[in-house]
């Protein structure tokens, strides 16, 4: 079985310009001015040679798949850019909400219980119940 080479994810810039037309199904050429409207952004070697990636050749599936539909292509940048915003904005959320069930954790004065067939018990916060089917409750402190 074959494995990636370390390092390498959809992100990495790999593909020349050639073979990712041909993994697109599109003509280089397209793929150059898509670049030049901003549809797509390859990175650029130090020869400044176009490399795509295969998120970058999703992308042009994409734009691709909106041309045929009869999006202009200032509205399928449009597109792509609101696309881009809310990938990005719930990275974030998840993030923050990550960050805030850890400062809640982390608070005096919360108390985590667990009920199962021994009664209700207190667990410290973090921690599992001893007992597996166990019901554990998140109990705020005041105005929680």
């Amino acid at each position: 079985m074959l494995s990636a080479p370390t390092g390498l994810d959809e992100t990495s810039p790999i593909f020349s310009i050639a073979a990712a037309a041909e993994l697109a199904g599109l003509h280089a050429q397209t793929l150059r001015q898509y670049d030049r409207l901003g549809l797509v952004e390859p990175a650029r070697t130090a020869g400044n040679t176009r490399r795509y990636s295969m998120r970058d050749v999703g992308r042009l599936k994409q734009v691709q798949l909106l041309s045929s539909e009869g999006v202009s292509l200032e509205g399928i940048r449009r597109i792509l850019e609101m696309s881009d915003e809310n990938r990005e904005l719930r990275q974030r959320v998840r993030e923050l909400e990550s960050a805030l069930a850890d400062a809640v954790m982390q608070q005096a004065g919360r108390r985590v219980f667990a009920a199962g067939h021994a009664g209700i018990t207190t667990i410290r916060a973090g921690a599992r119940p001893a007992k597996p089917g166990s019901v554990v409750l998140w109990r705020g402190g005041p105005g929680h």
